[in-house]
């Protein structure tokens, strides 16, 4: 590394990389055993948002599972844990239409809430803090460190100041370097350093690819006599055809606040498709209508999730660190839930690292590589739980009827012991189909009371960059969007991308431009996922950059 005698670096026992709910856990229960076991641990997390909780967004209906065997006193200790969750609705929308249908068991919530996450881990936060855990917010791990063997020695964060041109401007500041006996990432789902690790330590090689899905939401204020705190509902149908994998869902909170939100496949095959217009649309549904007329939309967002369950689980250790929560893929998408799941990730992995740093301290070296974090999460209740449900989503590859048939057989009859695990339709990026192969799609234009365009959601979002730094949307080829992208696929990075970073614009000379405009970046990651040629490659701004998520 070039600038590696200018950074300065620091020590730690376990470095954590992401202030997300999995990354949190992970710093609490070390410092919880080291409390137990009276032995220190020094533990420091890295959240590149500008404080942690900035850039969570998820739906959320949280199962408290985990939360509670972290923290068996959250609620008497101010989790923000406000609306209990109190009746469930599952509806199939035809484009006027709706019909009720049989709720899935694994779509009951009683005993869960419906929050904010991005609240739940600014608490979470002040608990690892309460305890003796280094959160340094506004700091992006822009870079794995490794040591000659080749394992990994922690991580640098991002050069601050420099300039587009790639120079050092006037408030130039070199990264920092954080070295560690064993290095966690948490950075959620496609984090670009787990990317990374993916290729380096060939971690997918026992399993199969991960698929993904877009979710978008917005947080609505609204009119008093149309709240229901505690009610939940969810969709499948319109507007989505029966091919396409896709649903909704209505959380009501307290404060006459709602969170309305759409998650679409990226597995998805039609190139005209516009995830973005599609939520829009969906809010006319006389069904969603009625709840929104009259109301506000206060904030809006939107994140890739991981869909592959089970299947797509990577070897979740490598030399000098590990994975956990979506990171590693652990989300249940049958219960569209996955803050439970990853929060117990980072617990088990807790112990595992607690236990295995042990040695060192009495003489013995500390394993490189801690294979029983992996262990340990095959005899949790993490993978049992998913493992039993891990035939839905693909079932989905064979349309919405036969999936919803299937699953019930798979889920109820079955309860999750099939003697065979189905296949996922294939990667994302590589189903698209030519654009003159597929039906254009014709989208209403929005009225901006209930659907609103990309540029005024995305300001929504608090979203900002410095203007002059490097573009963090790289491509690995610049010719690729306007050479073979648009003649073949239409340029599908202008539609699927939610908040409006990608346009083909004419120059000068009239000629087709692929322009990126990075200043609107959300994070969401779907250009990295979806883009057929795999040439967008996302890496991390400036710390402290990207959206600023009010309670979502």
């Amino acid at each position: 590394m070039s600038e590696s005698a200018e950074r300065e670096s620091m020590e730690y026992d376990v470095v954590i990389v992401g202030a997300g709910p999995s990354g949190l856990a992970t710093a609490i229960r070390l410092k919880q055993l080291e409390a137990e076991q009276g032995r220190e641990i020094a533990v420091c997390v890295l959240e590149k948002a500008g404080e942690v909780g900035a850039h969570i967004l998820s739906g959320a209906v949280l199962e408290p599972r985990a939360l509670f065997e972290l923290l068996p006193n959250a609620i008497a200790d101010g989790a923000p844990l406000d609306t209990p969750a109190k009746d469930d609705e599952f509806l199939y929308l035809t484009e006027k239409g709706s019909m009720k249908l049989p709720t899935p068991p694994q779509m009951n919530n009683h005993g869960n809430y419906i929050i904010s996450l991005g609240a739940l881990c600014r608490w979470l936060g002040e608990q690892a803090e309460a305890l003796g855990v280094e959160i340094y917010p506004g700091f992006a791990a822009a870079e794995i460190l490794y040591h000659e063997d080749g394992s990994v020695k922690g991580v640098a964060t991002g050069d601050m100041g420099v300039t587009k041109d790639g120079e050092k401007g006037p408030m130039y500041q070199p990264g920092m370097e954080l070295h560690a006996a064993q290095t966690v990432f948490a950075e959620g789902c496609r984090g670009h350093l787990g990317k990374e690790l993916m290729t380096r330590f060939e971690l997918r090689k026992p399993g199969e690819f991960q698929t993904y899905g877009i979710g978008m939401k917005e947080l609505w204020e609204v009119e008093p006599e149309k709240s229901k705190p505690g009610h939940i509902v969810h969709t499948c149908g319109w507007p989505m055809d029966s091919k396409t994998y896709g649903g909704s869902f209505l959380y009501h909170l307290d404060g006459n606040l709602v969170s309305v939100g759409y998650v679409i496949g990226l597995d998805y095959e039609n190139p005209h498709l516009y995830p973005y217009m599609e939520f829009q649309r969906f809010k006319h549904h006389p069904e969603i209508a009625k709840v929104l007329e009259g109301g506000r939309r206060i904030s809006y967002g939107a994140r890739a999730l991981n869909e592959g369950g089970w299947q797509s689980i990577p070897k979740l250790t490598f030399p000098g660190g590990l994975m956990v929560g979506c990171e590693a893929g652990f989300l249940n998408v049958p219960k569209i839930k996955g803050t439970h799941t990853a929060m117990k990730s980072g617990m088990i992995a807790a112990e595992q690292l607690y236990a295995a740093l042990k040695p060192a301290e009495e003489g013995a070296e500390a394993p490189r590589e801690i294979a029983a974090f992996e262990q340990a999460m095959q005899k949790s209740w993490v993978w049992d739980e998913l493992y039993k449900v891990r035939n839905v989503r693909p079932a989905f590859k064979w349309g919405l009827f036969a999936a919803i048939a299937y699953s019930a057989l798979d889920t109820v009859i079955l309860r999750g012991r099939a003697p065979w695990t189905l296949k996922h339709h294939g990667p994302d990026h590589a189903v698209l189909k030519p654009a003159d192969q597929c039906k254009k799609i014709e989208y209403p234009k929005p009225d901006g009371v209930l659907s609103f365009d990309r540029l005024t959601n995305v300001s929504f979002t608090n979203t900002n960059h410095e203007e002059d730094q490097p573009c963090h949307l790289t491509l690995k080829d610049a010719s690729v969007p306007i050479q073979h992208n648009l003649p073949k696929f239409a340029e599908p990075a202008q539609r699927y991308c939610p908040a409006g970073v990608y346009e083909v614009v004419e120059d000068d000379d009239g000629e087709p431009k692929f322009q990126i405009n990075a200043q609107n970046c959300i994070h969401c990651k779907t250009c990295d996922i979806k883009d057929p040629s795999q040439n967008i490659h996302w890496v991390s701004p400036q710390g402290g950059e990207g959206p600023v998520y009010a309670n979502m």
